[in-house]
């Protein structure tokens, strides 16, 4: 008998653990990047690695993925989760303004790229409508393999970036459209019908269903989870956002990314969108390690030694011939040479939804069988190659970029500063964001209590829900471009947990923080507070202004002497920073 403990299923979870455990921190050790060290351990754990020597070597067996099939809905659940954390970063608003590369870009890229590879194929296939869809399935690049590549190199925010971002967003739009077709083929049926209207009724009702229904539900079901005040139940109600957003278009006949993005965008409108971001984190990182196992699960080696001329020649076709078709688009669309590059080299690739669409028409016997495993074959390598080509599009970029400025030089654009951050939004709070918007000073504040959150963003000012004492959440409102960070908070811990964790990762951050005696300042001070101040103390000073000056004291005399007195206590309570001092 079996031990449950070694069946398939979980022996694959352990496997993918000890690659997400091991394997990747080692190439991330040699520099060479957490997605070719999950790709490198599919090809090596898949059924044509290691699994193809089990006849020989059975003991591989243990070490081998024994149902890859099993991975597909995590894996695609990853793709998803990444859609979700970019629309994070958008709005509505920000859509409206990409409209132009969306549908424009987009519709000129994925129209010339299927025309130019389908007809390339069509000199093999000798059939339009097998070239047709083999076209645009190859057209379709990836999500999962070039944003995460361009937001490690800060380029997703880039013209380049904006530019592959929108044209993946028409590509995701389009993948619908594109499987209604293959069922027009199959049944050989020329034009649109109401076959196509009905197939994509479903698709567009439910895409309306979810935007209408997130804008008036997601709100106030995040506020009552927050309510709770319990980062399990919140985690709980992220998670349920994404995956019921995504499960939602996936029963249209939509990708679950499209889905996932879609709520995204929603919650990037709301005042909960820096801590969902942050709390789905792991998630969209491990899940995202699943589909890039997955996609080096699925090279099939067989069929590369077997046909090594027809995949090198698909691969390398379909690589230069999308980066021809990519870079002439983007210069149709005004963006400058380096960024067109950049672009066109990141969207080279090929795409997860390849496999779906060549899936679907092998399924309808539309592309022979004969073509198909080479077919695979080379999306896959295609998509391998795609970190690469991510990282030679901003080499290139810099380089022509650099070239370009020196032979049209101009004034650089202006530093721009960052917001002043406030942790805690209570009565304090409040009165320094006051006296800030007095003097013309840019802030941000972020509060755990979402009744004040609510109310502060009714004022129409800008402030977050979440949990000031996770770097990840300061970080992603702006501490690393901040000139200071206030922490008002009226729980000592939380005080200490704040300016401990802000001092250790931004050293030379200005941090102010609410202390609430003596004995509580100088442990901030310890902890790398830049300034503490004890209310105590400052209701004393504030007392004894006061009453000298009631009395009829001079006020020159009466400041300098608060002055000396602020100062000299500041001397006696202060002590240098913790690794200061441990130095």
């Amino acid at each position: 008998m079996v031990d449950p403990a070694l069946s398939p299923p979980f022996k694959d979870l352990l496997l993918f653990l000890a690659t997400a455990g091991v394997v990747v921190p080692l190439f991330t050790r040699l520099r060479i990047g957490a997605t070719l060290g999950f790709l490198t351990a599919g090809v090596a754990l898949g059924p044509f690695g290691l699994g193809a020597l089990t006849d020989e070597a059975p003991w591989l067996e243990a070490l081998t993925i024994a149902r890859p099939e099993e991975f597909e809905q995590l894996a695609e659940l990853g793709v998803a989760f990444l859609l979700f954390s970019i629309g994070l970063e958008l709005s509505w608003e920000r859509l409206r303004l990409m409209r132009r590369l969306v549908f424009g870009l987009g519709t000129v890229q994925l129209a010339v790229a299927t025309l130019a590879l389908g007809g390339g194929l069509l000199l093999v296939v000798r059939d339009p409508e097998a070239a047709f869809v083999t076209g645009a399935a190859l057209a379709l690049s990836s999500t999962a393999m070039a944003v995460p590549g361009l937001s490690r190199r800060h380029r997703l925010h880039a013209p380049a970036g904006r530019a592959a971002f929108a044209v993946l967003l028409f590509q995701d739009l389009a993948v619908a459209p594109l499987l209604a077709a293959i069922g027009l083929f199959a049944t050989r049926q020329a034009g649109v019908g109401l076959e196509t209207l009905y197939a994509l009724a479903p698709a567009a009702l439910i895409l309306a269903a979810l935007i209408v229904g997130g804008r008036l539900l997601l709100r106030p079901l995040m506020k009552l989870v927050a309510r709770a005040k319990s980062q399990e139940l919140f985690m709980a109600a992220a998670l349920l956002v994404v995956i019921g957003s995504g499960v939602a278009t996936s029963l249209a006949g939509l990708s679950m990314a499209l889905g996932a993005f879609v709520a995204g965008v929603l919650l990037a409108e709301t005042e909960y969108r820096h801590e969902v971001e942050v709390t789905i984190e792991p998630f969209a990182g491990l899940l995202l390690g699943l589909f890039f196992l997955s996609v080096g699960v699925r090279l099939d080696l067989a069929a590369l030694w077997e046909s090594t001329r027809l995949v090198a020649g698909l691969t390398l076709g379909l690589l230069a011939l999308k980066a021809m078709v990519n870079l002439v688009a983007c210069r149709l669309f005004g963006l400058s040479p380096g960024a067109s590059l950049e672009a066109a080299l990141a969207l080279a690739g090929g795409g997860e939804f390849a496999f779906v669409i060549l899936g679907h028409a092998s399924g309808a016997e539309i592309v022979p069988a004969a073509l198909m495993r080479p077919l695979l074959v080379a999306v896959t390598l295609s998509m391998f190659a795609t970190p690469g080509l991510v990282a030679l599009g901003g080499y290139l970029e810099r380089r022509v970029s650099a070239r370009d400025l020196r032979r049209d030089p101009s004034a650089p654009p202006p530093e721009r500063r960052g917001r002043v951050i406030i942790v805690g939004m209570g009565r304090v709070g409040r009165l320094v964001a006051d006296i800030l918007d007095e003097r013309g000073l840019a802030w941000t504040a972020v509060d755990r209590d979402p009744r004040a959150v609510s109310a502060e963003r009714r004022r129409g000012r800008l402030i977050h829900f979440g949990d000031g004492s996770r770097i990840e959440l300061l970080d992603r409102i702006g501490l690393a471009e901040a000139p200071a960070l206030v922490v008002t908070m009226d729980a000592p811990d939380g005080v200490e947990a704040v300016v401990g964790t802000a001092r250790h990762h931004h050293p030379d951050l200005v941090i102010v923080a609410r202390a609430r005696d003596d004995r509580h300042a100088a442990r901030l001070y310890r902890l790398g507070a830049t300034s503490a101040v004890p209310e105590a103390f400052e209701a004393s000073l504030q007392l004894s202004e006061a009453l000298l000056l009631d009395l009829g004291e001079p006020s020159d005399d009466v400041g300098e002497l608060i002055r000396n007195r602020r100062r000299a206590f500041r001397d006696s309570i202060s002590a240098p920073p913790l690794d200061e001092a441990r130095r």
